[in-house]
């Protein structure tokens, strides 16, 4: 099993799995392979106990509006490219009917996903896709700009749906703000989905003990936060932003657990379409 950033892709799953009502993600579990999956679930449990037990509901929470984001992309037009950057093992382009796909990740990651991808379509658990897949560091400008050069020419004028979930936060601050506005080099976006953490909680105790726990695993030391300002002029449009006691009200019609008891991790969205052919769900 991997020990450094490819690491939180099994626990984002796993999460997933555990929620399986409220994440709407029927594929969650089987993206993690039988051989690794009671270390999985023994790696979630520490999780939960050295920092907190409820990454379930935040991490279904996120994925959720995400796809309710992208379904409403495809309702405005089915012909919208997809690019999700820090892909992990996310199920999206199978979960919703994409014509084409770009999943974009770490060289190692990629490899992973790729392999995993292969097994589940040979034994019919994942549907066929044309889901293309990009091994870059986007904390890279050069990284940065072969992203950009490959969707323009993927999408051909078509819109393109963009997400960068669970991603921004482990980069450079700089770099985090340049993969939040790449959408706009796309040339054709449609609609931007990031997640991010906010600045004013960067002193949450929560959080200090998950970037303490991640530390440990080989994930770098510095972090990025972003305001809903910054992320307003980076998008250049007005956003929807979302924080987990937000996403709890729309989806479980209350707050279960407050934000203070939540790593804050909060989702963006940038619509560069009318309003009324853009409002998710």
């Amino acid at each position: 099993m991997h020990r450094g950033v490819e690491l939180t892709a099994f626990l984002v799953n796993e999460s997933r799995a555990r929620q399986p009502d409220l994440a709407e993600d029927p594929l969650a579990a089987a993206w993690i392979p039988d051989s690794d999956r009671p270390a999985v679930r023994a790696l979630w449990d520490e999780f939960a106990d050295v920092v907190y037990p409820h990454d379930d509901l935040v991490v279904s929470l996120r994925g959720r509006y995400i796809m309710d984001t992208l379904a409403a992309a495809l309702r405005k037009d089915p012909d919208t490219v997809l690019v999700v950057c820090g892909a992990g093992f996310s199920s999206y382009p199978w979960l919703l009917p994409f014509k084409v796909a770009l999943e974009v990740d770490l060289p190692d990651m990629i490899e992973a996903k790729q392999r995993r991808v292969a097994k589940l379509v040979a034994s019919g658990v994942l549907p066929e896709r044309d889901v293309r897949h990009l091994p870059v560091d986007l904390g890279s400008r050069a990284g940065r700009d072969e992203l950009s050069s490959l969707v323009r020419e993927l999408a051909d004028g078509r819109p393109v749906a963009y997400v960068a979930e669970g991603l921004v936060f482990y980069l450079s601050p700089e770099a985090a703000r340049a993969v939040v506005g790449l959408g706009a080099a796309f040339d054709s976006c449609a609609v931007t989905a990031v997640s991010y953490w906010p600045a004013a909680a960067a002193g949450s105790q929560v959080l200090a003990d998950q970037r303490d726990w991640f530390r440990s695993r080989s994930v770098p030391e510095e972090a990025a936060y972003l305001t809903h300002d910054e992320l307003t002029s980076l998008l250049g449009t007005e956003i929807e932003d979302r924080g987990p006691e937000d996403l709890q009200r729309r989806y479980l019609d209350q707050v279960i657990v407050p934000e203070s008891d939540l790593i804050p991790e909060y989702v963006a969205v940038s619509w560069n379409v009318p309003e009324e052919a853009g409002a998710a769900g």
